[in-house]
């Protein structure tokens, strides 16, 4: 993470990276608010003054690591980041989806070798978790590929953000945050933001967007 962080010590602009699925995407649920990638943006643009930094969003609804993989150069490569953050794993983890266990492992690796080899840094990030009983398709998949993005994390020192364990350890506020079965709602995507901006130090309590909270019965514990 420290490499990440070091992202912000200097004026130099960067290219922001955000690629995933449907939960990075942001589409439909949050009816109309702003996704975890533009609070992203607004904090650090806006409010930490880099104004010449470039927050790009190119995740996609219903993309898995094979769709990853195979649409990078179009949607990562043509956009020199400095930093990718990836979100993935809950399409994959579906039933109806081919991709098992080692595939996902061998999807991952490759995707981080590709961003290293632009002189990226892949920050691998877990996602939220399953509301229970209402996906028993991807349910008793899930934490085994939560855990291999760990893995893949830990084997390489790659960065890792770990937004399943944050919210599982608040799971009794995890329906204030969810659109349906796996899709975080605005108030979700603020959780995923949070959380974020103290990985990165980046967490300022006098921001607007550190102070982001919605309903107001969930504001005490994003």
């Amino acid at each position: 993470m420290k490499r990440v962080k070091s992202l912000f010590e200097d004026k130099k602009p960067r290219t922001w990276v955000f690629y995933g699925d449907s939960i990075t995407h942001g589409a439909v649920h949050t009816f109309g608010g702003r996704d975890y990638a533009e609070h992203f943006s607004e904090r650090v643009r806006t409010e930490m003054g880099r104004s010449q930094d470039i927050v790009i969003k190119s995740a996609i609804s219903g993309d898995n690591t094979r769709g990853l993989l195979n649409t990078f150069d179009w949607r990562v490569s043509r956009f020199e980041p400095d930093a990718v953050f990836i979100m993935i794993g809950m399409n994959d983890c579906a039933e109806a989806n081919p991709i098992d266990l080692p595939e996902f492992e061998n999807n991952m690796v490759e995707l981080c070798a590709k961003i290293d080899g632009l002189d990226a840094i892949p920050v691998l990030q877990t996602t939220c978790p399953i509301l229970p009983g209402m996906s028993p398709d991807r349910t008793p998949y899930f934490n085994d590929y939560m855990n291999v993005i760990r893995k893949v994390a830990a084997d390489a020192g790659w960065p890792l953000i770990d937004h399943t364990f944050e919210w599982e350890r608040d799971s009794d506020k995890l329906y204030y945050k969810m659109s349906n079965a796996f899709h975080p709602n605005a108030a979700g995507h603020i959780a995923f933001a949070h959380t974020l901006f103290k990985a990165l130090d980046i967490w300022d309590p006098a921001s607007f967007t550190c102070q982001l909270f919605f309903p107001k019965s969930f504001c005490e514990s994003v």
